[in-house]
């Protein structure tokens, strides 16, 4: 499985969020994006963001005062056919 890392480690509230978003959009469905993070509100954040978004929240997890997200991209919406 394809797997990217995105260190944002010392950014604040958006920024983490934002840059993730930024990554996901350029990723392949499925894939998945490692996120290192250091601002605490990122856990709520990223909860957040995820459940809005569509794309799945598989692990999250803190080290030494780093936070782990593993978030995996939602697949693309169906095309719509025109009647």
């Amino acid at each position: 499985m394809n797997e990217s890392v995105l260190d944002v480690k010392g950014m604040n509230c958006p920024l983490p969020v934002l840059r993730a978003n930024r990554a996901l959009r350029s990723m392949a469905p499925g894939a998945r994006l490692r996120v290192l993070a250091t601002d605490r509100a990122a856990v709520a954040d990223f909860q957040a963001f995820c459940r809005e978004t569509g794309h799945a929240l598989l692990a999250c997890s803190e080290e030494g005062g780093v936070f782990t997200f593993l978030i995996r991209r939602r697949p693309d919406p169906p095309e719509r056919k025109e009647a």
